[in-house]
């Protein structure tokens, strides 16, 4: 049990930091800056790209995860 919470809070973290960083690039590529002074549209339109990629890749790393141990169990069955 142990072993599987570390994987479980591994996997979340990887997957929510790989996904702001999407999200922070993607925002990037289109010229809005998260770290410009003030709360500009620019601004607030990268602070939402980073929050989407974040949970996005949480998600992803979630369905991961659940796939993962499906093929687990079918292997050992």
């Amino acid at each position: 049990m142990k072993n599987s919470l570390w994987l479980e809070g591994v996997s979340d973290a990887v997957g929510f930091v790989g996904g702001a960083l999407l999200g922070f690039w993607a925002g990037r590529l289109f010229g809005l800056d998260i770290f410009a002074p003030g709360y500009g549209n620019a601004s607030i339109g990268a602070i939402v790209l980073v929050g989407l990629g974040g949970g996005l890749g949480l998600q992803v790393a979630r369905r991961w995860r659940v796939r993962q141990s499906a093929l687990n169990k079918s292997a050992k069955d």
